[in-house]
């Protein structure tokens, strides 16, 4: 599930049936992918972060992955 993205959503009033639009899929399918049955396209990322005014990472990123003190390698 999209937490991230829905908060947003809720908070300017954003619409799925907009949002669907905006990335070029029916309004179910947007659902399907708010509701983590499908993921969304790296591209659909892209377009949503940008209509949004956001990074990826702040709508995307799990909430489990935002505060990590360290790297990828572990250092």
């Amino acid at each position: 599930m999209q937490e991230k993205l829905i908060l947003e959503m809720k908070r300017l009033h954003i619409t799925s049936k907009e949002l669907a639009s905006i990335i070029g899929i029916s309004e179910k399918q947007f659902g399907n992918k708010l509701n983590g049955k499908v993921d969304f396209k790296s591209s659909e990322m892209f377009i949503i972060a940008d209509y949004l005014h956001k990074k990826i990472d702040d709508i995307f990123l799990p909430t489990m992955y935002e505060n990590r003190t360290k790297n990828v390698r572990g250092d």
